[in-house]
């Protein structure tokens, strides 16, 4: 793991879920290591810094993908440690309603923040990464930035879009050192599906069975740090031998045996 001796790493939605264990596990690695952590709940982000280890190398920026003035955010990221070397994408939103239901402020709300915040971040970052001629995004995007399923459609189209954005962006920035990983992970057991958006925007608040049954976050991390150290361009993380990871298979492979499947699949 010494790909982050040194290295000043940010982190979005670092306040729970895949997020808050890539600080854990980025801390106990003890590289010296800088961390800056960002989400929405400044407490839950104290609470994580205080669960961590070597707490002195970790910094603390509220943001808002939704609302953040992303260029003084960035500002003040580098302030923290002089520098960053990667960016971890990791904050976003699900969904769960049916395409005609949904309306269409839920569709902007979940664009704005896993797509728009990340381009918005990124395009803020970029000048200083191209300066230092190196410079590392990590997007953890979906097995949904692949297929699609009954009820996702707002959620797989804001993460179909990354993949556009930052395969483009990694063939033009490619000169200047600057590498993309694309990280998909399948179902992970985390709170996703609970802070999920209903077709009114209200908050889904329930835990489905394969997010209940899913792949323990901080295996996921372990996981997504692997990738990276690899400099990874695009892999999946999760359960090695999970529906999901075969699902990616009959899609690429047998498209038309997907879509029949998928018509039949129960809503969760």
């Amino acid at each position: 793991m010494n790909y982050f001796k040194n290295k000043t790493i940010w982190i979005t939605g670092a306040s729970s879920g895949i997020g808050e264990e890539l600080v854990y596990a980025l801390s106990n690695l003890n590289l010296d290591t800088k961390i800056i952590i960002s989400a929405r709940r400044i407490e839950e982000l104290e609470r994580v810094k205080k669960a961590s280890q070597n707490q002195e190398n970790i910094a603390i920026l509220p943001l808002d993908l939704a609302q953040s003035d992303f260029e003084e955010k960035t500002k003040e990221a580098i302030s923290f440690f002089g520098k960053v070397d990667i960016l971890v994408h990791n904050g976003g939103i699900s969904q769960r309603s049916y395409i005609k239901d949904t309306k269409m402020e839920v569709y902007r709300k979940i664009m704005e923040v896993n797509y728009f915040g990340y381009v918005g971040l990124t395009k803020a970052i970029l000048p200083h990464f191209v300066e230092n001629q190196n410079g590392h995004f990590v997007v953890i995007t979906s097995v949904l930035g692949k297929l699609s399923t009954p009820m996702r459609g707002a959620y797989a189209s804001s993460k179909h879009a990354l993949y556009g954005f930052f395969d483009g962006l990694r063939a033009e920035f490619y000169k200047d050192n600057i590498k993309v990983s694309m990280i998909a992970p399948g179902f992970i057991r985390t709170n996703v599906a609970i802070n999920a958006l209903t077709a009114t925007g209200e908050t889904f608040a329930k835990m489905g069975k394969n997010t209940g049954e899913g792949y323990p976050a901080d295996k996921c991390a372990n996981q997504i740090l692997k990738a990276i150290k690899n400099q990874k361009k695009e892999t999946y993380v999760g359960k090695p031998f999970g529906k999901e990871r075969l699902g990616l298979y009959v899609r690429r492979f047998f498209p038309n045996l997907f879509f029949k499947i998928a018509t039949k699949q129960a809503p969760e």
